[in-house]
């Protein structure tokens, strides 16, 4: 079955579907990163409809959400709290005139180099701490903003594990009934109840979930079960910003202050914001197509650009900086988004909630919202991944284990780039092992190059070296190897003067020619 069949005439359907659950998840997604993050809660609306319809117009991606980051709250936090958000706004302008430049200059590639077990293993630990971290909201313990991916809380009082045993000593009933029932219909409706009629197929679990968790929470209210009833008040229900008329939006947005330009600390934090909003952009897109069922490829420059061009309008409008998001991306591919059309229409969805459902949205509570993103996190790290992972070996499992470590007990950036650092230990190991072999009859050796040698070869060289024995044979054949570095050379150079100890009678074999500096190996001479 070919994609166009896959696709087919009625692909609105779907994507219109997935747009509605994305735009469920990305309202307080937005609402509460521009809280963490010390900017006015419309900045995070503005983001989020920014990086819907601009980036999801210009993308390549067919599956890749934008919109705020959680990863970027701390940088943002601190960049606000030093310079004030009106020129705060001008550094996510530059941000985004700088990343228009990456993608000219084909820097998207980079994005090539991060090892697949390090990919799965980000996807695999944001499902984890989608799911530890939505525990607390879904027991009615709404204290950190939705979505935060750090292990440390923002108090720093606490982490993602003692808020949840806290939010289980103090478990609210009311969520307890909203969360359960919500679960419950994620998981039966698609199986059980969507089959039953025509109709119910058409209409997206999430958006039961939604409805079925506010009316339950009215019902609350009506009835005066005053410890079951969640206020938005004491944050339990979604929170967005009430316009006295769509027009009054132009009054709330805020403008840059271009006088900023004279501040240096503007551009670092430009050059800060584009060098990491590339960055978890590159990694979400690479994500993004791992989850796409129809494995469709994007072009890492492209994304840059349509990027570049989101935060460029966001700064303008008052917003705060956008990139690729793993957690609304995976909310589209498993809501069963056919085009970039769904992205699209959660973009204008959180357009229109800002203009004029700001009332109705309140009344949405955050357990029925948790409940969703519980279902997502666990779709992230199925069992038969881990399986997939060991199976491959250690070379692969362990940078995929670490990379999930890492992010679970530090942050989704910190924990990419330790599970990158163990990756390239574990490329170079099993490279040094592939560039040469030893082979034996006898007394004598022979120590083929199979490949250029380089200075990461210098660990391997010297064990391998350091194994032959006394009174032995050994020839040394570059044949295959069309450059080897000074490095290797002085460890054969050395070699050398040791092997006259041991009686070692040594013999090179086409090394002549290819050392760095143009001499001859001293052991050839």
């Amino acid at each position: 079955m070919t994609l166009k069949d896959n696709i087919g005439k009625d692909y609105l359907r779907y994507d219109a579907a997935a747009g509605l659950v994305v735009f469920l998840v990305a309202v307080p997604l937005c609402l509460g990163i521009a809280l963490a993050s010390g900017a006015p809660l419309l900045a995070g609306l503005v983001a989020g409809f920014v990086g819907g319809i601009v980036v999801g117009f210009l993308s390549g991606s067919d599956v890749s959400v934008s919109g705020p980051a959680a990863g970027l709250t701390v940088i943002v936090a601190t960049a606000i709290h030093n310079l004030g958000y009106p020129a705060f706004l001008v550094a996510v302008i530059l941000a985004g005139v700088l990343q228009l430049a990456f993608g000219a200059l084909r820097l998207g590639a980079l994005a090539d180099y991060v090892p697949n077990a390090v990919i799965k293993g980000m996807l695999a630990a944001i499902g984890i701490v989608i799911v530890l971290k939505q525990i607390p909201h879904a027991l009615g313990r709404d204290l950190d903003f939705e979505m935060d991916m750090r292990f440390i809380e923002p108090d720093g009082k606490e982490n993602t594990l003692s808020a949840i045993v806290k939010a289980l000593l103090s478990a609210s009933p009311g969520a307890l009934l909203i969360s359960g029932a919500s679960l419950g219909i994620l998981l039966t409706w698609d199986k059980f109840v969507a089959p039953r009629a025509k109709a119910l197929k058409l209409v997206p679990a999430p958006l039961v979930v939604v409805v079925v968790g506010t009316l339950l929470n009215e019902l609350f209210r009506l009835r005066g079960m005053a410890g079951f009833y969640l206020r938005g008040e004491d944050g339990h229900l979604v929170t967005l910003p009430i316009l006295g008329s769509p027009l009054d939006i132009f009054g709330e947005l805020t403008r840059p202050a271009w006088s900023a330009l004279r501040d240096e600390g503007v551009y670092v934090t430009g050059v800060t914001l584009a060098a990491v909003a590339s960055l978890e952009s590159l990694l979400a897109l690479e994500a993004g197509q791992r989850l796409d069922p129809y494995k469709r490829i994007a072009l890492p420059n492209r994304e840059l650009i349509a990027q570049g061009l989101g935060n460029l309008t966001s700064g303008l409008l008052g917003g705060l900086p956008v990139t690729s998001v793993v957690v609304r991306t995976s909310a589209n591919v498993y809501a069963g988004n056919r085009t970039r059309w769904s992205t699209i229409f959660h973009g204008l969805l959180l357009l229109v909630a800002v203009l004029l459902l700001g009332r109705v949205l309140n009344r949405i509570p955050l357990a029925a919202l948790a409940a969703i993103l519980i279902v997502i996190g666990s779709k992230l790290m199925p069992r038969a991944l881990f399986q997939e992972m060991w199976r491959e070996g250690l070379s692969s499992f362990v940078p995929f284990f670490v990379t999930i470590v890492a992010i679970v007990f530090t942050d989704l950036l910190k924990g990419v780039l330790i599970g990158l650092a163990f990756g390239v230990f574990f490329v170079i190991r099993t490279n040094s092992h592939a560039a040469m072999i030893v082979v034996s009859q006898d007394n004598y050796y022979l120590l083929r190059f199979n490949k250029d040698i380089s200075f990461v070869h210098k660990a391997e060289l010297k064990e391998k070296l350091s194994r032959i024995p006394e009174g032995a044979t050994l020839i040394i054949d570059g044949t295959r190897a069309l450059h080897v570095d000074r490095d290797a050379f002085e460890v054969l150079d050395d070699y050398r003067e040791t092997a006259k100890f041991k009686d070692i009678k040594v013999e090179f074999k086409n090394l002549r020619g290819k050392r760095p500096d143009g001499e001859l190996p001293a052991a050839t001479r």
